[in-house]
């Protein structure tokens, strides 16, 4: 018995050998062929078993549902208090241009925020037990549909869920427009599915990866941008500022490559697509959640071109300083209100054709 019992342990043990990360090659040939497979053997898929998997797995409460609603009004109440008592008299005190005293307060609240949320992602996955990061596929292990989500984790969840739901109304009511905000609402919708549903399906231990692999780009952009704005307050340039703006665009567009297109398609992509059905064979929602993260990744391939149109800009001297390529300058915004005028200058005179001014009133012509 006792041998049997050692043999058991054994074998748990050489099961649980940590993997390899794979590369790119493998992800796209297994992945496809794990996914194909999967497509072949789900003969009775369509929305009659989508219903009853989603009633059968998903578990979410309506306390948590009124929690993520009151946070994510509460993260909204707290980005205007901060707005309006820190970030404006800060920059007012350190005489910024009226444009970046304007941008400085979303830029200030993102820092904090995703300081903060990424702080404790990193806590999670390298000062506890959690061993996600240099063990992808043991996100898997042992999942059961309904099992309790560790307290810790659920934190996570609620801030991050409730900020992207934030974030959101923030994107279209409260943050400066840019060139790929639609994009960013969608972002945060895909985002705030993800949260939610892997939540819901207790996928959470994947979902700390994915969250921590995409905070730390957004620290450092907001941080970068900051700088920009910093480098030229009350007419004096600041070469401090300038230095750690250039800096802070270096490490962003080597962390996003790294963290966005290296670690979470071969670590995150790879674990949700081959390591998730060798641990639960008939695993609830699979392609729909595939699905959303390949979107995410996508996602991140629309905006890392944005980060070659600026390196290219530099490197081409089209740009003499650091940018965000992203937000309209003064002549596109211009030529668009000059757009308009001449629209607006055109439906005027097709009104008024056919009409003819008598004592200074438009007149109907008759014939």
């Amino acid at each position: 018995m006792a041998t049997m019992d050692a043999h058991n342990e054994n074998h748990n043990f050489n099961a649980r050998v940590v993997e390899p990360m794979p590369g790119y090659i493998e992800l796209i040939t297994r992945g496809y062929a794990v996914m194909v497979g999967a497509l072949k053997d789900c003969g009775a898929c369509g929305l009659q078993l989508s219903k009853s998997t989603l009633l059968d797995n998903a578990s979410i409460t309506w306390i948590e549902i009124g929690l993520f609603f009151l946070c994510a009004v509460m993260w909204t109440v707290l980005r205007r208090g901060l707005t309006a008592c820190l970030f404006k008299p800060l920059a007012r005190w350190y005489h910024l241009g009226p444009k970046d005293t304007a941008k400085m307060p979303e830029s200030g609240w993102k820092l904090l925020f995703y300081t903060m949320s990424w702080s404790y992602s990193t806590y999670l996955l390298f000062f506890t037990q959690y061993s996600f990061f240099y063990d992808p596929p043991s996100v898997f292990y042992d999942w059961k549909s309904g099992m309790s989500v560790p307290t810790d984790i659920a934190i996570a969840y609620l801030i991050q869920g409730s900020f992207y739901g934030h974030s959101i109304y923030a994107t279209i009511y409260m943050d400066a427009w840019r060139k790929d905000s639609a994009v960013m609402i969608v972002h945060h919708i895909i985002t705030l599915a993800l949260i939610t549903f892997s939540y819901a399906f207790r996928y959470h231990n994947i979902g700390v990866l994915v969250l921590f692999l995409h905070d730390i780009n957004d620290i450092l952009l907001e941080f970068t941008k900051l700088n920009v704005y910093f480098k030229t307050r009350g007419g004096v340039y600041h070469l401090l500022n300038d230095v750690l703006s250039n800096l802070g665009s270096v490490s962003f567009s080597i962390t996003w490559f790294w963290f966005r297109l290296y670690w979470f398609p071969l670590k995150v992509l790879y674990a949700s697509c081959v390591s998730s059905l060798d641990s639960v064979p008939n695993i609830p929602f699979y392609f729909f959640f595939n699905f959303l993260l390949f979107a995410l990744l996508l996602m991140n391939i629309y905006w890392f071109l944005y980060i070659i149109l600026f390196v290219a800009k530099v490197l081409t001297g089209q740009m003499s300083e650091v940018n965000d390529v992203r937000e309209y300058d003064d002549d596109e915004v211009k030529a668009e209100r000059l757009k308009l005028q001449e629209d607006d200058a055109d439906h005027h005179n097709s009104v008024n054709e056919g009409k003819h001014v008598q004592n200074g009133v438009t007149k109907e012509k008759h014939l």
